[in-house]
């Protein structure tokens, strides 16, 4: 028998499989085709202070190896999520859920946050300071050590809850951003978030979406995912969450070896709704395969 488990800054997941944020809804939307309790756990739709319509369309691209997106942070605001999404995924999932979080101001994070902390459902917050799709906050906290610092402490005044700061790619350096978030008290990190990137309509002569610039994710990215994932691992000893490019089971074990403790999936979900089901269902046999009998004892290996 193999041990999928670990442990994820002080929770236990069954298996470190996460669809990401933006790609699975508040979850119930997916109980409809399949028992999503098999899942480590879920981040929820990124929620923010008030509601959110979005951007404009068309707010989705695609792309030779993966997809643009500018939707957004099209969301209900926190009231609505504790109010109506949470009592409906809790007919659905009996385990604890990832509360993805974003702002526009350190005050609009630790609001949302403090809000969050009281939801038994709700086991870590993650803080999301890399958004590229949105104009204000989002992406601008992330890219800077004292800024994502910032958020950190603000959002860790107000939570008792583990705290995970999402990272942005779209910087130079990645690790002493890592390192200022882990310093001002998260308890873990998530990364990468989508590389900004765009498309131009040949007939149109125009950019695809009308935000112009989206943020990137998919197969391709995969490759820079995994070299900051080893980067920040060398360098900070909170756990990290990686994501970016992941569809396979080779490809959850490639990034906890890199570093990972429990990996996203978000791409792929939108391509087959089934493929975390699935990644879960193969590990097993990975495993075997490569001969690792308790997933824990990888992360890192690479190293």
């Amino acid at each position: 028998m193999v041990n999928l488990s670990v442990d994820l800054c002080g929770l236990k997941l069954d298996n470190p499989v996460i669809p990401a944020s933006g790609t699975f809804g508040f979850g119930y939307e997916f109980a409809e085709i399949y028992d999503i309790n098999c899942l480590g756990t879920f981040s929820f739709k990124g929620t923010t202070k008030d509601a959110r319509f979005g951007n404009p369309t068309p707010r989705i691209a695609e792309c030779d190896s993966g997809m643009i997106n500018a939707v957004g942070l099209q969301n209900p605001g926190v009231e609505a999520v504790i109010n109506h999404e949470l009592p409906l995924l809790k007919k659905c999932f009996n385990k604890p859920v990832m509360a993805n979080v974003s702002g526009f101001a350190v005050e609009d994070y630790a609001y949302t946050c403090e809000k969050l902390d009281k939801e038994e459902q709700v086991g870590w917050l993650e803080v999301n300071v890399s958004c590229p799709n949105v104009h204000g906050g989002g992406m601008s906290f992330g890219t800077s050590p004292e800024a994502a610092a910032e958020v950190t402490k603000a959002v860790k005044a107000v939570t008792k809850k583990p705290v995970i700061i999402k990272l942005s790619p779209n910087v130079t350096d990645i690790v002493s951003i890592a390192k200022a978030c882990e310093e001002a008290g998260a308890d873990g990190i998530s990364m990468i978030n989508t590389l900004l990137g765009m498309r131009i309509d040949l007939k149109t002569k125009k950019p695809v979406i009308a935000n112009k610039m989206g943020g990137f994710s998919g197969p391709a990215i995969k490759p820079v995912a995994l070299r900051m994932v080893y980067q920040v691992y060398d360098a900070v000893k909170i756990p990290i969450v990686g994501m970016g490019g992941i569809s396979t089971a080779e490809d959850v074990i490639e990034m906890m070896l890199a570093g990972a403790t429990a990996v996203e999936v978000g791409a792929a979900n939108l391509i087959d709704p089934f493929v975390c089901r699935d990644i879960i269902n193969d590990l097993p046999r990975v495993m075997e395969k490569y001969g690792i009998k308790d997933l824990k004892e990888i992360i890192g290996g690479a190293h």
